[in-house]
């Protein structure tokens, strides 16, 4: 069997709750010895880690690793690495795939991880039927079966990026004969997962409460009790870290990173593989390329990054990124202002004809994301833009977006922790992809070609042909690679992950 593992890419990634004394009993459990609590920014919508919008949030991942094993799991630096699959790979003409499922793992209930949950997962979340974002992915193997501590398929399709899918979004497994008994609705009040926490409490919309699991197979935890809120308000996130009641958050703005630190806190503020971008959706005004090109060149990444960002991104004009297997220095979206206005006022469009469309934001899910939307209409204003701003959760975007209802232009970060030109251009682009809000016959048939390319070079040569034929035609518009900053108490380390994971398992004593 040819081995997959290999190193991918080494740089990724409600309600508010405001007030420093809404969590009551919960403040106590902060800075104790065996008690760790992080202010989170974003709320858990589901305990199933493989059906439904969430399943594809990759600032949710973090969550669901803290309590479910994967396929295969992701080093810091991205490279591959061992979970409940210690093997995995296809055969020599790659119609077939092997997977050998780790010995002596249990689940939270104390029943062994067996061959067979591997299958069921598998072929549950190749399933349309149960709702599986990813499911024209998983759906692409046949005839699963489980012998032993071996799991074999046939392949249908091949895709080359198939056994990166396994320690990404939704590649869980969950346990069969538990979750055969309790259903989807008794799996929700009391999750089973084979991962380092249990969860022993959850209050939606508020916090979550997870205690370390004595069988996991992998190495201990360091903190026994694990609370983590969800604060979606960045300011509140602050104060939680800075009040004591918390002893870490992320996605902070970096002047209070920066001032955090200075006062002693530790902190992380490295580059992953989320990138901030705005979705255009094909509808009116953005069926006018004129429109979108000018809309693209009047934006000024530079000073984004370097004014309102202060460093904490860079600036891109793909969504493959530097470090990305396709990606392409030579592609260029310059900032050019004189060009966007002429091609407005070729358009039909100025100040004494303003163009009006809705643009879309989240506000607070990542650092800065509202106002550099303003700053950006700030920019349209002088084309005869006269855009109004919505603000919805994250949640909501990701519903939208599932029905093709986004707004003409629509903020988002786009997370590929795996590097590969499909899980950004293909799903972000292609229009059969649930992902996708451009959705046209043209990139389509650019996009579908390279889905079961065999020849690597091929494959990457076409991405990189496609990237450049979408920011010709400005079909989305990417806008720089974050950086993600976490803050935390003295006393305590956290090293940064290129997947923008925040993993309570992966925090230590200093």
């Amino acid at each position: 069997m040819q081995d997959i593992n290999r190193r991918g890419f080494i740089a990724h990634t409600g309600l508010s709750i405001a007030a420093l004394g809404s969590f009551g009993p919960l403040q106590a459990l902060a800075q104790t010895s065996n008690t760790l609590t992080m202010a989170y920014n974003v709320d858990l919508p589901t305990w199933d880690p493989t059906v439904g919008p969430s399943a594809v949030n990759p600032t949710i991942q973090s969550l669901y690793k803290a309590v479910f094993a994967q396929f295969v799991d992701q080093n810091p630096d991205l490279s591959f690495k061992p979970d409940l699959l210690t093997e995995w790979g296809w055969n020599a003409d790659k119609s077939k795939i092997s997977l050998t499922v780790r010995q002596g793992a249990k689940w939270h209930d104390g029943s062994p991880v067996t061959a067979e949950d591997v299958a069921w997962s598998l072929q549950r979340a190749g399933d349309p039927a149960t709702g599986n974002p990813i499911q024209f992915m998983w759906g692409k193997i046949a005839n699963i079966k489980a012998e032993g501590d071996k799991v074999t398929a046939d392949v249908k399709e091949f895709d080359p990026a198939f056994f990166k899918w396994m320690g990404y979004l939704t590649g869980y497994i969950l346990p069969k004969a538990y979750y055969e008994k309790v259903g989807k609705e008794g799996f929700e009040k009391k999750p089973v997962g084979s991962g380092p926490y249990m969860v022993e409490e959850f209050v939606q919309g508020s916090h979550m409460k997870l205690k370390a699991f004595k069988d996991y197979f992998g190495a201990k935890p360091t903190f026994e009790n694990v609370v983590i809120k969800f604060v979606t308000d960045p300011s509140a996130r602050v104060a939680e870290v800075e009040s004591g009641r918390s002893d870490m958050t992320v996605e902070i703005p970096i002047e209070e990173y920066e001032r955090l630190t200075k006062k002693g806190f530790g902190g992380t503020n490295a580059p992953v593989t989320d990138i901030g971008m705005i979705f255009i959706t094909n509808v009116e005004p953005m069926l006018d390329e004129r429109v979108r090109q000018a809309l693209a060149f009047s934006i000024n990444k530079k000073a984004l990054t370097e004014k309102l960002m202060r460093g904490a991104a860079r600036p891109i004009d793909t969504l493959d990124a530097p470090g990305y297997e396709a990606y392409d220095p030579s592609i260029k979206v310059p900032y050019d202002p004189k060009k966007a206005k002429a091609l407005m006022t070729e358009a039909g469009w100025s100040k004494d004809k303003p163009l009006r469309f809705k643009v879309q934001t989240t506000r607070g899910f990542k650092p800065k994301d509202y106002e550099v939307m303003q700053a950006i209409l700030g920019m349209w204003k002088p084309l005869g833009v006269e855009a109004d701003l919505e603000v919805y959760e994250i949640a909501k975007h990701f519903e939208l977006r599932a029905q093709h209802k986004l707004a003409p232009a629509a903020f988002y970060n786009w997370g590929d922790a795996i590097g590969d030109p499909s899980t950004s251009t293909g799903f972000a682009m292609f229009g059969p992809s649930p992902h996708s809000a451009w959705k046209t016959k043209d990139l389509d048939d650019r996009i579908a070609p390279l889905w079961g390319e065999k020849d690597e070079a091929k494959r990457i040569a076409g991405y990189k042909a496609v990237n450049r034929y979408i920011a010709e035609h400005a079909l989305v518009i990417p806008l720089f690679q974050y950086y993600q900053t976490v803050v935390f108490r003295k006393g305590l380390s956290a090293k940064p992950h290129g997947a923008g994971f925040v993993l309570p398992q992966a925090v230590h004593k200093a």
